[in-house]
């Protein structure tokens, strides 16, 4: 199973425990997250963190997990309807915003495949 975790500074092993480390794959930007999976496709499972600090300048936020979330379900082209995910961000209103839009998203594609 493959699987991806987002975020720029939280380890794998603070959010799942010890020895879970090396069942991610990790990336900190919302520009690593595109490319990974530009390159390996779709992962089984996404560990989303959301805010994602400041932009290499370092005078503005950077995208954030929420924008990522945009890009999979607008942009990537992906089929996203056995994505299984988890948000761990410690920001309980983007927490929100992203398990809301990849659940809605992710129902609408299985209920349209069964029709």
């Amino acid at each position: 199973m493959k699987k991806l975790f987002l975020d720029d500074l939280r380890s794998v092993e603070m959010i799942y425990g010890e020895g879970s480390g090396a069942d991610f794959d990790i990336v900190r930007t919302y520009e690593a997250f595109v490319e990974y999976i530009q390159k390996n496709g779709l992962p089984d499972f996404i560990s989303f963190d959301n805010d994602l600090g400041m932009d290499t300048s370092g005078k503005h936020v950077a995208p954030d997990g929420y924008a990522a979330t945009k890009w999979l379900v607008y942009e990537s082209g992906l089929d996203l309807k056995e994505l299984k995910f988890k948000v761990h961000s410690a920001n309980p209103v983007a927490s929100k915003q992203i398990e809301g839009l990849l659940t809605n998203y992710i129902r609408h594609l299985k209920e349209l495949s069964s029709h």
